[in-house]
Parts: C-alpha cells; structure tokens; sequence
C-alpha cells in the first residue's frame, strides 16, 4: 500500500518519501517553509528552504547565519523519491505555496494565501494538484473583502480628518505584510511621510531593499519626546496598544486593519475608533476559488475554524478534512 505524500506529525507536516517537513513546529533536520511569520518559521531547524524572496526575511526573524535556501519560484528541486516546488501564495513578500510530487501525485500546501491585488507581493498562482492543503482562517460566508484600493482611500480620508483636528492617528497593524500593504497603497494619495514604531520599520526596510515602492516613512525614535504626532498617521503592531510608547500619543484617534474588522462587535471590543477591513489571508470566495481552480479531488483545511468550508466542499461532492495544526486564528488576520 502506498503511504501519503504527507502525513501529520508532531512536528509537522512531513513528507516520509522526501524526508522534510513543512512549517515545523518542533525541530526536524529539513525544513520546507511557506513564510517568514513566527507561527510558520520556528528557530532550531537543521536546514531551510524558501522561495528565494523571503530569503531576507528568514534571516532576520532567524538569525543573518541560519542555514536558509532560497529557490526560485517555479524552480524544482529534487528530495528523495519527491520534487518539491515554489509559487506565489499572495500572502506576503517571499511567501509561497509547497507543490510535492510523486510519480504523476500532486499535493498543494497553501500556506497562508490570498487573491485579493497586493503590490508588495508576487500575486497567487493557481496550482492544479490532486490533494490541496488549504488554510482556513477565514472560512465563513460572511467574510468578504472589500477592494484594497477603497481601504486605503479609508485609511487616508481617516488620517486627513485627523490631521484637520490637530490628533495623531495610530494605526494599529502586523509589522510583517500588513504594514508594507499599507504603506504601499497609501503611496497614491500622498509624499508625506508615515511615522513608524521600531518593529515594523526594520521589516519595511526590507521591503525597500526588495524594490516595493512606499510612501516614504520615518522611524518614531526620531521624533522629539517632545512631540506628540498631531497630524501625523502612526503605524504600530497590536502589542503596542495601551504601552507606555503609545501613550505619549495624547489625544490620538486608533484604528486596526484586520480581517476581523468585518465584524463591527470586534472592533468595539478591542476598543478602537475605527476599523479597516483588510486582511492579507483569503476570504470566503477566495477560498472556494481556489479550491475550483486546483481541480483537487481531496482537500485538507487547518488554521482556522473549518466546519463551514468542509461542509460546504462536501455539499459539492469533494472529500474534504480537517488537518489539526497549531496554526490557529490570529489577531492581525
């Protein structure tokens, strides 16, 4: 009998045949990682292997001397009796899908993904395989992205109506991807520069070395202690909320950029003013979309809550699981 091409363990998604895992959790020799976030590139691993353009990313999350590889997208690399290749998941700079195959067997790990346009990224690849590997963040009908380009013409309007009442606005957002989004999209409307906290301006400055074009951007530890942003629009990560670095924005409007901001009673309950709907993982028609586009026969859905996706995929006659990773929901979306 056959064993599968990747099986579930406690480290990991291995592949048996290829003797690697993808976005281990725990320490294995070989690693295959989709992206640069924490909950998907863990210290401690033997060796890695990523699309070449999250290379830079990898290392700084990991360390300038990890053993990290970068493989072009599309480019196929042989493990054991497996290839293993790289394609664009939409999700952030250098994330990518995972295509394995066997013989004439594909299996697709998405990874985090979306379809929506992101000018920081390469855009989403469709890839045809037997058995997909789907993330689920957000696998419910009502999650439905607005366009990008409205979002930031929110985000303006919100930061102008700021500036025309002497406040700082305070954006609250994840430091890898979201923030570049932002700064990109926010390139149309303006030159005047974005102030940001330590942690997201290190990983922006690596999203200029990859040639992503943004509205310019200073770092908070140059403004004056003195000066309390009026005016100005602030990027900072969600941590950073209530600090004492936060506080001295006195007077400041919040908001958040999430997913999650598509349900009002969320924002209420994280106690921002205003609330942006912009997600860097696939919403409902993005994920039945790609589901349709791969042709698989078979799918395994993780990160997530995945009832309704499963039920759905069944409804329509594809076999379709759960696959229980720690890859649970995230705040940032």
């Amino acid at each position: 009998m056959t064993t599968p091409l990747l099986t579930l363990t406690d480290r990991g998604l291995h592949c048996p045949d290829g003797d690697f895992t993808i976005d281990p959790w725990r320490k294995v020799d070989r690693a295959i990682i989709t992206h640069g976030h924490g909950d998907h590139a863990r210290n401690g691993m033997g060796h890695y292997w990523t699309a070449a353009p999250g290379v830079p990313i990898l290392r700084k999350r990991l360390g300038h001397y990890s053993p990290v590889e970068g493989v072009p997208y599309g480019e196929r690399r042989t493990f054991g009796a497996v290839t293993v290749s790289f394609h664009p998941a939409g999700h952030i700079l250098g994330s990518a899908q995972v295509r394995v195959q066997r013989n004439d067997e594909v299996w697709v790990v998405t990874g985090d993904f979306k379809r929506e346009p992101d000018p920081t990224c390469a855009p989403f690849e469709p890839v045809p395989c037997d058995v997909l590997v789907t993330e689920a963040t957000f696998a419910y009908p009502i999650y439905q992205w607005p366009h990008p380009d409205t979002v930031m013409e929110e985000i303006y309007a919100w930061w102008q109506r700021c500036a025309a009442e002497d406040r700082p606005a305070v954006l609250y957002t994840y430091a890898l991807g979201k923030a570049q989004r932002i700064l990109a999209g926010l390139h149309a409307f303006s030159r005047e520069p974005v102030w940001l906290h330590g942690a997201i301006d290190g990983l922006t400055r690596l999203y200029r070395d990859a040639g992503v074009t943004m509205i310019p951007t200073v770092p908070v530890s140059e403004m004056p202690r003195s000066d309390r942003g009026a005016g100005r629009l602030i990027l900072a990560p969600p941590s950073a909320a209530g600090s004492k670095w936060a506080k001295r924005f006195r007077g400041a409007s919040t908001g958040f950029a999430s997913g999650w901001m598509q349900v009002r009673g969320t924002r209420r309950r994280k106690g921002y003013d205003e609330g942006f709907v912009l997600s860097d993982h696939a919403d409902w028609p993005g994920l039945l979309r790609t589901v349709e586009d791969s042709g698989a026969k078979r799918v395994l859905a993780t990160h997530g809550h995945t009832d309704a996706l499963l039920a759905h995929l069944q409804g329509l006659g594809i076999e379709a699981q759960a696959l229980a990773t720690p890859y649970g929901e995230t705040e940032e979306g």
